[in-house]
């Protein structure tokens, strides 16, 4: 059995006054090839399809015609689930023309596919349902794949919508117990088990230890769900399928490969991976499940770039001119409104333009926000103190405290 993982694609998304929908429709079109060429059995598709609850139509004609395509006239079935950017009611809506094209996708934890069989036209069949869990036949393939599918949710409805009444309860614990209960119900040797979800997991610790994960830290807002430890994974699951964290990587193999697949896209300057990737796994009878990363080549890189005088700025700018980029540069003095033209002329991927002057000490001044070694709420009460010829008041530093934390 050969599966294609991809997550991630926040169809819809702009940066900025930049819209990314040609560069999504090219690596949506490259996804489907790589799945093609690899003649995958099935599509796994973990969470954020859009990159609004609202998206435009657009988007939403791109997503459909995206995964009819990757079924593949009914011999490769589609799983999709919900992450923290989608509408669980938009993902579930075209749940009665999307199953008869062999796409399941579910919006809210515990949700039920029906029971279901093509026949004549295909040879896949949903063999078992469950509350998060759905077994299929696929095309060509006697051994079923078992999908225990849990999409994103905030903590408290998650645990609402695996029956838990009260708040104090370990969000951690009740999920291990309801996918524990799956796997011990479902899943044996005799298929290939997989576990798919949208949130944030790791192992215990590793947020304090790995500083590729701080770019990642907006995930883990007030309101939404605690970090899931790949201790609660059940022992029979084969291989855990993630959505959420926009960088390719595995989180741990134990008790099997537990692997963030990424987004297709550099969707944000704070996001560091060069290179995209979708995951391709592989389980051959008898043997251990294997993955490989498959690299995708369509899309723009997000540069930022500090740099001295407008000269090299333009160097700069020309030799990346294929990029979406983030500019800062240091003068001598402010940049007049024609240099600013020159440099808005030189890039038609300019997103963000910044200067700073450089004192005759050779220090950054001006705005001070280059005085790193002043904490946010200092740097933040300058920035006012510049704007507004005043320092903020009390209630406005406070309303700033609460949206840092």
């Amino acid at each position: 059995m050969k599966i294609l993982h991809t997550a991630d694609w926040h169809l819809g998304k702009k940066l900025g006054n930049f819209s990314r929908l040609e560069e999504q429709k090219e690596v949506m079109n490259e996804i489907c090839e790589i799945a093609e060429q690899e003649n995958v059995d099935a599509v796994l598709v973990i969470g954020d399809l859009y990159d609004t609850f609202n998206p435009p139509t657009e988007a939403v004609q791109l997503l459909y015609k995206t995964l009819k395509r990757l079924t593949r006239n009914l011999t490769c079935p589609v799983v999709a689930i919900a992450g923290n950017h989608d509408s669980p009611d938009r993902i579930d809506a075209p749940e009665p023309l999307a199953l008869e094209c062999g796409i399941f996708m579910f919006g809210y934890p515990m949700a039920q596919a029906e029971k279901l069989d093509l026949g004549s036209s295909s040879n896949l069949k949903i063999l078992h349902t469950d509350k998060g869990f759905i077994e299929l036949k696929l095309n060509k393939i006697d051994t079923p794949l078992r999908v225990i599918h849990t999409p994103y949710a905030n903590e408290l409805r998650l645990k609402q919508y695996l029956g838990s009444a009260h708040r104090e309860e370990n969000l951690r614990e009740i999920l291990s117990i309801h996918w524990k209960d799956l796997a011990e119900k479902y899943c044996d040797k005799n298929g290939v088990n997989v576990l798919l979800t949208h949130l944030f997991v790791i192992n215990k610790g590793e947020v304090e230890k790995d500083e590729n994960l701080w770019e990642e830290k907006s995930i883990l807002h007030v309101g939404g769900a605690q970090a899931i430890y790949t201790e609660q994974i059940p022992t029979q699951i084969d291989y855990v399928g993630l959505g959420h964290l926009h960088r390719c990587h595995a989180v741990s193999h134990s008790p099997c490969p537990i692997v963030y697949s990424g987004s297709p896209l550099m969707y944000s300057f704070g996001d560091t991976a060069d290179e995209k990737y979708v995951i391709i796994i592989e389980k051959e009878e008898g043997k251990p499940l294997t993955y490989t990363k498959k690299l995708l080549t369509k899309g723009k890189k997000l540069l930022r770039k500090n740099i001295e005088g407008i000269e090299k700025s333009l160097e700069w700018l020309k030799e990346n001119k294929n990029a979406i980029v983030e500019l800062t540069i240091t003068t001598e003095d402010f940049l007049t409104a024609n240099e600013k033209q020159i440099l808005t002329n030189a890039h038609r991927n300019l997103h963000t333009l910044s200067s700073y002057i450089k004192s005759e000490t050779g220090q950054n001044i001006g705005t001070d926000i280059g005085k790193m070694d002043k904490n946010i709420e200092e740097l933040f009460a300058e920035y006012h103190k510049i704007k507004k010829q005043s320092l903020p008041s009390d209630s406005l530093m406070d309303l700033f405290k609460e949206l840092l934390s």
